[in-house]
């Protein structure tokens, strides 16, 4: 496992292999690449923290680079525990972007997973979210919830994927 404050992947090692699979991708995704002409020079999100929460493959490479290249200030996890493409999570690793996916997440690690691409820095969130599943949009009305006085947190729970998000 390849971690630092920033990201947590698979194996960073893998990043060159993911970097040549997104350059391909990207000839294959003529409508991101003429965003990025297009919209790349104005930066139109410049400054916008946007949080993804969506399959971490070689194809949400091309996206999250495309975001970035707009001015985004991005971060990502991966919205299934058995979709990341290993590869594809080091090249945008290596590249700066803070990602938090690896393919066989356990429950607990796709929940933290999630609860970190949704923590920018200063104590900000995300401004705009991609979000395949609706998970992390639950842990943003949960946290809204306790801020309006829910004491959700501490009704007891007995299903155990909801105990693992209670204890984030």
């Amino acid at each position: 496992m390849s971690a630092n404050e920033d990201h947590k992947v698979a194996d960073i090692g893998l990043a060159d292999f993911g970097r040549k699979e997104v350059d391909i991708a990207e000839h294959e995704m003529p409508g991101l690449m003429a965003s990025r002409d297009k919209y790349g020079p104005r930066k139109p999100l410049e400054g916008v923290r946007v949080m993804g929460s969506l399959h971490m493959t070689i194809q949400t490479a091309v996206l999250i680079e495309t975001l970035k290249e707009v001015g985004a200030d991005v971060r990502w996890c991966s919205c299934n525990i058995f979709s990341t493409q290993d590869h594809a999570a080091a090249a945008i690793a290596a590249s700066g972007t803070p990602v938090f996916a690896w393919k066989g997440e356990t429950l607990e690690e796709y929940w933290w997973c999630t609860w970190q691409a949704l923590q920018f820095p200063e104590g900000k969130g995300p401004q705009l979210i991609v979000d395949d599943g609706g998970d992390a949009t639950l842990l943003i009305h949960k946290g809204y919830e306790l801020e309006e006085g829910s004491d959700w947190v501490n009704t007891p729970s007995g299903n155990h994927e909801e105990q693992v998000i209670k204890d984030l």
